[in-house]
């Protein structure tokens, strides 16, 4: 089915005021405005605001004018209708144009392909889909939700305005989709007692088992987990932050293979039961703090702990691929996880075990 919009409509370049129109009218007739004044019981004053478009001619005016000017009083509720009709259009185009700036920042055809918002030809349906998608009034609310709250979350020189679009459609498609969740309030304890059996769920390896199963047991903890396509060029693995008593754990599936997912995981798990809630953690390749280097080393060794590692390592020095299928599962994990963790430590070259991982693609 075709989803393309298109609405012809006319837009006025400039505005006639339906007392230009009236003072033509008097001029012709050689009436005053004092005698309209007369004529009509209005007062001066509301004659001369009518004139200069300070009042409008409501429905009681337009049967004294019928009255006493010969003109039905259809014309001129008509040409108070049509006058504000246009001054409504010219707004909005004048503030269209004012934002165009705006709305090229967002990845829109990207946006569409993805269902999240409908496709537009006309710039001011795009405009506002984009601000129903954000359940924003324009783009400065815009500003003021995500603009600060993002700078501040990548404290990067060199994060563009362009970049903090990209990265709130992302984050708000997670919250829309956090809000269909049925998820009980945040329960750090009830979170942290479920991790051991969130761990197993690494051996599940069709995502249409995993994911509802991971989604319920962390919705019973108050954690409402969502996974967000990425968009081109986004570079985020995951993301997590309070909303509404309960917290969003948004995960991207960047690179697509089960070691990265899971390492998201729990690095987000770390930044929701040791660090403050008041703040944005978004994962991606950039730079590191002290609280991002934290949840890694949480995520590496809840994921294979240190200990066991090392024992396997001191016997098998260089793995196998059986030797790595064992290990995996005296520990419970997923093998390829476990690929990913000796790759990254230079024990296994980059091509080596990749047959061992699961990869993911977006239906």
């Amino acid at each position: 089915m075709n989803n393309v919009q298109t609405i012809n409509k006319y837009v006025p370049d400039y505005l006639v005021t339906p007392g230009a129109v009236l003072e033509d009218y008097l001029e012709d007739a050689g009436i005053t405005q004092a005698a309209l004044a007369d004529r009509t019981g209005l007062s001066k004053k509301t004659i001369t605001e009518i004139l200069t478009a300070k009042s409008a001619i409501t429905a009681e005016t337009a049967l004294l004018f019928e009255r006493t000017l010969g003109r039905p009083a259809h014309f001129w509720i008509n040409l108070e209708r049509q006058y504000q009709e246009n001054k409504a259009r010219l707004a909005e185009k004048t503030l269209l144009e004012t934002n165009l700036q705006w709305f090229d920042m967002f990845p829109t055809n990207d946006m569409a392909k993805y269902g999240w918002i409908k496709k537009c030809k006309d710039k001011g349906l795009l405009r506002e889909a984009l601000l129903r998608f954000f359940a924003v009034e324009s783009p400065q609310q815009w500003e003021a939700i995500w603009g600060r709250e993002l700078q501040t979350a990548f404290r990067k020189e060199e994060s563009t305005h362009k970049d903090v679009a990209l990265n709130s459609a992302w984050l708000r498609k997670g919250e829309i989709d956090a809000q269909r969740l049925c998820c009980q309030p945040f329960d750090k304890q009830k979170f942290q007692d479920s991790l051991d059996e969130i761990r197993s769920f690494t051996t599940i390896g069709d995502p249409n088992v995993l994911v509802p199963k991971l989604e319920s047991i962390c919705a019973n903890a108050g954690v409402a987990v969502v996974f967000v396509r990425a968009l081109p060029k986004l570079g985020i693995y995951g993301a997590t932050r309070w909303f509404n008593d309960k917290y969003i754990m948004q995960l991207s599936l960047y690179r697509k293979s089960d070691d990265q997912l899971w390492f998201t995981f729990f690095h987000e798990v770390c930044h929701i039961i040791k660090h403050s809630h008041n703040e944005l953690y978004i994962e991606d390749s950039g730079f590191k703090n002290e609280k991002e280097r934290e949840a890694n080393a949480f995520a590496r060794d809840t994921l294979i702990s240190p200990e066991e590692l090392s024992k396997f390592l001191a016997v098998v020095h260089i793995p196998t691929i059986p030797q790595i299928k064992e290990f995996a599962a005296h520990i419970g994990i997923a093998p390829g996880i476990v690929v990913g963790r000796l790759q990254h430590d230079n024990v296994l070259p980059m091509n080596v075990g990749n047959g061992l991982k699961i990869r993911y693609k977006w239906e």
